[in-house]
């Protein structure tokens, strides 16, 4: 609720529902998910997924990272439901535009691969705008896959990125268990503070993460103006 950039986001009015809830629902749809929960440190988060039907769980407010609250979450679930959860998948709360198979893109992978221990989808950047628009999270991989960088600036160069496409981190994020709660153990690292970016915690610690091509198109919220035209988007795509 305190964001810097648009405070209040989660609980933004978008086509007649606050914006968290159409996340909770588009994620809840997707067949592989056996829980789908709300991890929050704002009570009114919570109040508004569970007026809904829905689960939501409080954490601290001391995280500077979704990671490490979705790990704290995690922790919290398995007590509450004494079981163990397998496969963690985070979704940010401002991406009002998943799409359900999202999820299965980027869960996929590592079913068929336990060498995988933790994937972000990879979007495409369609436009200079975008490209250097600093909430935009650019990525570069390498060969097999993995990512090289994530960054906030444009990268690749810009006077190469007609010969390279240009890639964007997607916050559909699942983690083995075990991994995510190595990744909370972990310290924070420079690059990662100085880019507000979770994901280079595990590349600064020489840990690999794997990035998947999503074929959908998403446009994360992160100001006002993103509200807009996400609902002139998604106005669009129901008729």
């Amino acid at each position: 609720m305190g964001s810097s950039r648009f405070p209040g986001k989660p609980l933004a009015s978008l086509l007649g529902k606050p914006m968290i809830a159409h996340v909770y629902e588009r994620v809840a749809r997707n067949p592989l998910i056996d829980k789908t929960v709300v991890a929050t440190c704002d009570r009114e988060i919570a109040e508004c997924i569970r007026a809904a039907g829905g689960h939501a769980v409080m954490t601290s407010e001391r995280h500077e990272r979704a990671s490490d609250r979705c790990a704290e979450a995690l922790q919290i679930l398995e007590a509450q439901d004494s079981r163990r959860y397998d496969i963690v998948v985070m979704v940010q709360g401002d991406e009002p535009m998943i799409d359900p198979r999202m999820i299965s893109e980027a869960v996929t992978p590592m079913l068929g691969d336990p060498s995988i221990q933790v994937v972000n989808l990879l979007g495409r950047i369609s436009s200079v705008a975008e490209f250097e628009d600093r909430n935009c999270i650019k990525v570069v991989c390498d060969l097999g896959g993995n990512a090289l960088y994530l960054s906030r600036e444009p990268i690749p160069t810009r006077s190469k990125t007609q010969a390279v496409q240009m890639g964007k981190q997607v916050c559909v994020i699942p983690f083995r268990r075990d991994f995510l709660l190595l990744y909370t153990s972990l310290a924070p690292t420079p690059l990662e503070i100085a880019e507000s970016v979770d994901m280079l915690r595990v590349l600064e610690h020489g840990l690999r993460l794997r990035m998947v091509p999503t074929e959908f198109d998403t446009h994360a919220v992160d100001t006002p103006a993103d509200l807009a035209l996400v609902e002139q988007l998604m106005r669009s795509s129901t008729g």
